[in-house]
């Protein structure tokens, strides 16, 4: 039985993982792609104004 207790972990990570992906790939695009990708380019256009504040308030 000690096999059986040695082998349930990582089987069970593989499905889970196995499942994420399988959901990662299905969201994919789809009618949501364009408010995702909205979302990411606000939040990386934040990122970037806070990084030029910065870098005039230090020189």
């Amino acid at each position: 039985m000690d096999y059986v207790s040695a082998l349930v972990p990582p089987v069970v990570m593989a499905v889970f993982f196995v499942g994420l992906i399988v959901t990662i790939v299905k969201t994919q695009g789809g009618a949501n792609k364009a408010k995702e990708d909205a979302a990411v380019d606000a939040a990386i256009a934040r990122t970037e104004a806070v990084r030029q504040t910065t870098k005039t308030s230090d020189a």
